[in-house]
């Protein structure tokens, strides 16, 4: 039997053209054959996420985005680590709805028993920790390191730290007795691959992890819920919200 087509909308909630085209690469490399993946960049927000605050900013750009491009894809992306939106977009929308480091940690733990996070910049910490509580995986942790130093650009961090995050990387191993590294931030998409036989332990990469466990989730074409925790919520109306988003809101 032949597999009908899957089409997958990365939404990345930052503002960063490069990082969304660096995204597809990285995802299109392990796509399956007949895959397609369409980018989206958030038109309004941040760079990159690096906080609660812009979390939230973010979240409420990315539900604006779904409700006006979701339609006709199989599986959504939301391609930013830490997930922004992406329980919000589960209780909104029909279409399957993948988390980027919800992706890596699930099969993060396929690999090893506990997983640290590596990532690029100290402020992102906190919030990361708070995703993998969020996701009820405190207990595989193995913590996050975090780089403690500069870089110029979040286009171009991930060639800069690379020997860095590697060194970060082999600590979480010697040191936190991380069996499986995750590779977090969007920004780091495609590092993984070119590190790996470099540390001790099998690394993941979040883009690469995300399209597979999408792809997966589309297979199985699973019915929208109409009950339980992510049920469609009643429709109500609203006021200054996008068009499509108020329309989504009002039960359309």
């Amino acid at each position: 039997m032949t597999r009908a087509p899957i089409r997958i909308l990365v939404a990345n909630p930052n503002t960063t053209e490069a990082v969304t085209e660096r995204m597809l690469a990285t995802g299109r490399v392990v796509a399956s054959h007949g895959t397609e993946l369409v980018g989206h960049t958030a038109p309004r927000g941040v760079p990159y996420v690096s906080s609660r605050a812009e979390a939230q900013i973010a979240g409420a750009v990315l539900l604006e985005t779904l409700a006006e491009r979701a339609s006709g894809f199989d599986a959504v992306i939301v391609a930013a680590f830490g997930d922004p939106g992406l329980f919000a977009a589960r209780e909104l929308f029909d279409v399957p709805v993948v988390g980027y480091s919800e992706a890596a940690l699930v099969t993060a733990l396929m690999l090893g028993r506990r997983f640290s996070v590596v990532t690029f910049a100290r402020a992102l910490e906190p919030w990361y920790a708070e995703t993998i509580e969020a996701h009820g995986l405190s207990g595989r942790s193995a913590g996050v390191r975090c780089a403690d130093r500069a870089f110029s650009s979040v286009e171009t961090v991930g060639g800069e730290m690379e020997d860095h995050l590697v060194d970060l990387a082999r600590r979480a191993v010697e040191e936190d007795g991380a069996d499986v590294i995750v590779l977090g931030g969007a920004p780091l998409a495609g590092v993984a691959e070119r590190v790996k036989h470099r540390i001790p332990v099998p690394c993941v990469d979040a883009m690469a992890a995300a399209v597979k466990q999408a792809e997966a989730i589309a297979a199985l074409a699973p019915v929208a819920p109409t009950a339980g925790r992510f049920a469609r919520p009643p429709g109500k109306p609203s006021h200054g919200l996008a068009p499509a988003l108020a329309d989504r809101i009002a039960g359309g």
